[in-house]
């Protein structure tokens, strides 16, 4: 697998795709980075296209 250039982390939801990062230290939490919507082998976050 290659890395992903958006963020550590990726959830996928159906088409919708959540990239995040979790930060353990002081106090653990996630850290939402991006939305996204994606579209066959593209990700569409606001008005930008990632390729993937």
């Amino acid at each position: 697998m290659r890395p992903n250039p958006i963020a550590p982390w990726e959830l996928r939801i159906g088409g919708l795709r959540v990239y995040y990062e979790v930060e353990e230290l002081p106090d653990p939490k996630v850290v939402i980075l991006a939305v996204g919507v994606k579209e066959r082998n593209k990700v569409r976050i606001g008005k930008e296209v990632v390729q993937l």
